[in-house]
């Protein structure tokens, strides 16, 4: 089966080796996958005062009287919040998706919640209803949960190894990009008035109709055909075209070795692992453990939510009402361009580096910026913008690692069996932790004051401490030299534990001889005398 993809020696145009069709199978599917949550997250800033206000008055429309401003907030949090619980939901649906329909196909049916929450968010205005904003925001974060989890699934089964890592880490690119557009696009010389806001929020279906009509044309996961479906002659066409007309033997062989291993271990090759398996099975607690912390941090960190609350973040560090949303773009750029920077070194640094170090300058941006605070707050000119560039700085150092080595882990540290339960594990506690974040981060503001990122800096310490020491390095290697890493430190462990229980039980042996050499032979001394 394999020789059929070798080159045809009599061909007179024998076709060179290219990755094209692999780059662009890497943008139609980002263009409708990461991309949105990326540009949803961002949209959402720019309208803020436009949306409490509709919400007052529709709200004065219908019991004759409006809102004080803590319920407005309070409602105005349920928006912003609602994406979070739709990209939780859609994280418990990718997994189940990827595998009765394939990556590719459930990215494209993924847009249906997408083109439905467009056409609520389009006509709630017309109709007087901002409940109809808070479906619309669901159906957009079911939207993203899924392509956060079924995307880079997609990406590392279908990239070489030497690339995995950069192709994967492409989702934080598309993410990145999302961000940074979704705040051009919501300008007050743009989208972001009060006349065109319900076609801002409805701009999200533009990415979807681009990847609906390029996506089908680009072929399915080749691991996905070959261990899930069982189609081998599928999976060698696939790949085929995804490295430019031939399919590496070597690459093949890996494949066809994991799923003979998959057939051993599981007896089916489309049986999938539920999540709870992953928690019970003693020998993947090491690779899900750390996998846990990775989703967690990554919002719990805060980075994620400074889009949401940005106009409170720099009205805090008293920038210009008028110079905000501008600032709020530079946000978005130096996530983007730190993702690109970040993109070139990864299969260079690797991932661990990038990962600790990006939530240790994190961490150190989060002190400085309180500091800052604190000096502002005496009235020490020139703060403002020293505040303002602490949230650059700790947004590019999230771009830098955490914003797509993150997602990359499960892709490279479970198995195809694994991995779509991994990724459900992963997302819900990515959206959980989100919405946590979101519904909080009002609150943490203006609770704390200046030491509002105090919280966030330490996470991020404590993220860097726990992934150093429980993440091996991955650049570069196959899975089984991963999972071999993993099973050592398990070991490891266990080997430590065991030595202080027998050390533990040695003592009292100690005690007990010293005690006999001490006490028992006087005592019998005692007796032959009397």
């Amino acid at each position: 089966m394999i020789s059929e993809s070798a080159p045809d020696p009599e061909d007179p145009k024998p076709r060179k080796p290219s990755s094209g069709v692999l780059v662009l199978t890497v943008c139609s599917a980002a263009i409708g996958g990461t991309f949105q949550y990326g540009y949803n997250i961002s949209i959402i800033n720019s309208p803020t005062g436009h949306i409490q206000g509709f919400i007052n008055a529709t709200y004065i429309e219908r019991r004759g009287s409006g809102l004080d401003a803590p319920r407005v907030t309070l409602l105005w949090t349920l928006i912003v919040s609602a994406f979070s619980l739709g990209g939780l939901t859609g994280a418990l649906l990718a997994g189940p998706m990827a595998v009765c329909f394939g990556r590719k196909r459930s990215l494209l049916l993924n847009n249906s919640f997408l083109f439905l929450g467009a056409a609520l968010a389009l006509t709630s205005r017309a109709a007087r209803s901002f409940e109809m904003i808070v479906l619309a925001r669901f159906l957009a974060g079911v939207n993203s949960g899924v392509s956060m989890n079924v995307q880079p699934m997609y990406f590392g089964e279908s990239a070489p190894k030497h690339l995995r890592g950069a192709v994967a880490f492409s989702s934080a690119v598309f993410t990145a990009f999302g961000i940074f557009l979704g705040q051009v696009v919501g300008l007050t010389e743009l989208l972001g008035t009060d006349a065109l806001w319900p076609h801002l929020l409805a701009s999200n279906a533009l990415p979807g109709m681009i990847q609906l009509l390029t996506l089908p044309w680009f072929p399915e996961s080749p691991r996905y055909l070959l261990i899930d479906r069982g189609d081998e002659r599928a999976c060698v066409r696939a790949l085929a075209r995804l490295r430019g007309g031939v399919a590496p033997v070597g690459e093949m062989e890996e494949m066809l070795q994991e799923q003979r291993q998959q057939k051993v271990t599981a007896s089916k090759p489309g049986s999938a692992v539920t999540p709870w398996a992953l928690f019970v099975d003693p020998d993947l607690r090491p690779q899900l453990r750390t996998v846990m912390a990775a989703s967690s941090a990554m919002m719990l960190c805060g980075n994620d939510s400074i889009y949401f609350y940005a106009s409170y973040i720099f009205l805090a560090a008293r920038i210009p009402p008028g110079k905000i949303q501008y600032a709020s773009i530079g946000t978005g750029a130096s996530e983007f361009a730190a993702s690109i920077v970040s993109n070139l070194l990864i299969e260079r640094v690797g991932r661990r580096r990038l990962l600790v170090g990006g939530y240790s300058l994190m961490s150190g941006w989060a002190v400085v910026f309180t500091v800052a605070l604190m000096l502002q707050g005496r009235g020490v000119a020139g703060m403002p913008y020293l505040s303002m560039a602490c949230v650059f700085g700790y947004i590019l150092s999230f771009g830098i690692g955490p914003a797509g080595v993150t997602g990359i882990l499960p892709a490279e540290i479970f198995d195809q069996a694994t991995r779509p339960a991994a990724y459900m594990v992963a997302g819900s506690l990515m959206w959980i932790n989100l919405f946590l974040i979101g519904m909080a981060f009002p609150f943490i503001i203006s609770g704390l004051g200046n030491f509002c990122f105090l919280p966030f800096g330490g996470v991020c310490v404590a993220s860097a401490a726990f992934l150093g020491l429980t993440l091996p390095e991955t650049k570069g290697r196959t899975l089984a030299e991963i999972t071999a890493d993993f099973d050592e430190m398990r070991r490891g462990k266990k080997r430590g534990r065991q030595e202080e229980e027998e050390e533990e039980e040695e003592e009292p042996r100690k005690e007990n001889y010293q005690l006999g050499k001490a006490s028992s032979f006087p005592a019998l001394e005692e007796e032959t005398d009397s």
